[in-house]
């Protein structure tokens, strides 16, 4: 059954609220124990979603727009302190960690606070990054990509990473030494494959990667890729249909 051009009206309206307007309705229907505001609530959904179809598009649509605005470029911080430390608060904005030359590890708190002391490292060079489990995707890379210094990268359980991201790696081939993937559900073997670019890598954990169809083969071909680089993860039977001989 078509949607009633009313509710086509009121849906359209509310994906056109801003921020502002979203936090103006949790705070008034969000429950707090008391029955009045569930039924406010379940009054406003039945009101503007007609479907569970609607509802679910449009907090995709919220969603979507929420990882944008998280990968968006920070270009006035970097023509003004440089790439440093554009790319540093990048990451401490997506609640990971980063490691100048020298330093130690810096990082958000629970609530995604930060010190702004790395301001101060203008002119040293980000040697490390820790983005495990941030909303990384492929436009957020450019923050990541301009730091030609960078020796250490962990994206692990990134669930926006995948095969496209991979391909712009190459730009780090002349300083990569680690990086990790573990745990990313969108990378598969062709993601992978796109590595060979960095030569210079020493480890390579490429553990639980549900897209990757067989670990085993994976892991034989990405050590013939890049012979001087230790590839963890995956076991070279894993996957593989082995005989009886090889099986005992």
């Amino acid at each position: 059954m078509a949607a009633p051009r009313a509710f086509l009206h009121l849906a359209s309206s509310i994906w056109k609220w801003g921020p502002r307007d979203i936090r103006g309705l949790s705070r008034t229907v969000a429950p707090e124990g008391s029955w009045r505001k569930g039924r406010a609530l379940l009054q406003f959904l039945a009101d503007h979603f007609y479907d569970v179809k609607a509802l679910r598009e449009y907090l995709f649509r919220k969603q979507v727009l929420k990882v944008h605005q998280k990968n968006r470029s920070f270009t006035h911080i970097k023509e003004q302190y440089g790439p440093y430390i554009a790319g540093a608060y990048f990451v401490l904005k997506q609640g990971g960690a980063v490691k100048f030359q020298g330093q130690e590890w810096m990082q958000s708190n629970g609530r995604g606070r930060f010190s702004l002391d790395f301001f101060k490292f203008q002119a040293v060079p980000v040697e490390a990054v820790d983005a495990s489990g941030c909303a990384i995707n492929y436009q957020g890379l450019d923050n990541l990509l301009a730091l030609k210094e960078l020796q250490s990268l962990s994206l692990q359980r990134c669930p926006h990473v995948d095969d496209w991201c991979l391909s712009r790696l190459h730009q780090l081939a002349g300083s990569l030494q680690e990086l990790s993937l573990a745990g990313c559900p969108q990378v598969s073997e062709r993601g992978l494959a796109c590595l060979h670019h960095l030569q210079k890598l020493r480890r390579l954990d490429i553990s639980d990667l549900p897209a990757v169809s067989n670990p085993g083969l994976t892991r034989i071909l990405v050590e013939e890729m890049l012979p001087n680089c230790e590839v963890l993860g995956a076991d070279w039977a894993q996957g593989l249909k082995l005989g009886p001989e090889e099986q005992s």
